[in-house]
């Protein structure tokens, strides 16, 4: 059911972070859908879903999906640390219409993977049996993670939880899940710099990739995953290492001095991802606090990631330039355009 390149959307803001800004959210649904993606994910953790309201979170949906009816699929992020707001958002995504349901293991409080199955997944599953339901394994977010195991028993008793978004980082952990859910289960990659190890690895045999990289690239990542679905691995590499830049700027490291001696800066995702998107002149806005600003170090990376793949295969790039009218050349190397997206300094 699932197979190609799902984008996580990024959640757009006004300037000031303040409301999310609905105008801008058509653009980006909009230039999706013009890159042939096969659907999009509304609100996952790349629409940066624990700073929206409920209130914020629902409409977000419900305009996406709206927006994807009959044009491609959409996932909506229902998921939370906590069952039963989990189990109102599935209704209202059930209500709209979207066609799955992605639930993130719950986070902070760490449940154990039985807990996860019979406490979280499997009440969502049996109560909405008209949604599709991927949990979504990403210990290193939560704290927590839904066992090969457990994802098997759900596939089993559950018609409607037949994927997961795979994003444990952890090739055996994926070799495990194909080996117990058996191959009508779809292994989706939630990680973009491993989509092709996923999808070309004859013990896992992903179908396709819940991609960040493809808020900016939409047609390259759909077109990477296209070729890998048909055995084209060789025009697939030429993609792989086209969007590579792309790829590492879903988390930034830098060192940075204090006066204290120096520290290691994790920018994670979306905000390396939205900062490119900021600079390139795509309707993203702020990311909203916790998350800020890159640091000079940190933005001189993403500069970085775009000047190259601008450099060596612009193609990547264009659509951008086509859909928004910017002149991307000038914009990844006008300075002004960084005022308000980097810290002065580390304080």
């Amino acid at each position: 059911m699932f197979s190609g390149c799902y984008t996580a959307l990024v959640t757009p803001f006004t300037d000031d972070g303040d409301k999310v800004d609905y105008d801008g959210l058509e653009r980006l649904v909009e230039f999706q859908i013009a890159g042939g993606v096969s659907g999009i994910l509304a609100v996952g953790t790349t629409g940066e879903s624990p700073t929206l309201t409920w209130e914020e979170h629902n409409e977000v949906i419900r305009q996406v999906t709206e927006k994807c009816k009959g044009r491609c699929q959409t996932i909506a992020g229902t998921g939370s640390n906590n069952t039963r707001e989990t189990m109102e958002s599935t209704e209202h995504a059930v209500h709209v219409g979207a066609d799955a349901a992605l639930l993130v293991d719950p986070y902070y409080n760490g449940p154990s993977s039985l807990e996860i199955r019979r406490e979280y997944v499997a009440p969502v599953a049996e109560k909405f049996p008209q949604i599709q339901v991927i949990p979504y394994v990403i210990p290193g977010r939560t704290g927590a993670q839904l066992l090969p195991e457990d994802i098997a028993i759900l596939h089993g008793r559950f018609p409607n939880v037949a994927a997961v978004k795979e994003a444990t980082g952890n090739i055996e952990n994926m070799k495990r899940t194909r080996e117990c859910c058996g191959d009508d289960f779809t292994i989706l990659s939630g990680d973009d710099d491993k989509t092709f190890a996923m999808m070309t690895d004859p013990e896992i045999t992903a179908s396709g990739v819940i991609s960040v990289a493809s808020n900016i690239a939409p047609k390259a990542v759909q077109d990477m995953a296209t070729f890998l679905k048909e055995g084209n691995r060789d025009e697939a590499e030429k993609l792989r290492v086209a969007l590579k830049p792309l790829f590492g700027i879903v988390t930034v490291k830098t060192e940075e001095d204090t006066p204290y001696g120096r520290v290691t800066c994790r920018a994670r995702n979306p905000l390396g991802a939205k900062t490119l998107m900021a600079i390139l002149g795509m309707p993203v806005g702020p990311c909203r606090q916790p998350l800020g600003r890159m640091t000079k170090k940190g933005i001189q990376a993403v500069l970085e990631a775009g000047r190259t793949v601008w450099k060596n295969n612009p193609e990547i790039l264009k659509p951008v330039a086509d859909f928004f009218g910017v002149d991307i050349e000038t914009r990844l190397h006008d300075e002004s355009i960084l005022t308000g997206l980097i810290y002065d300094e580390y304080e």
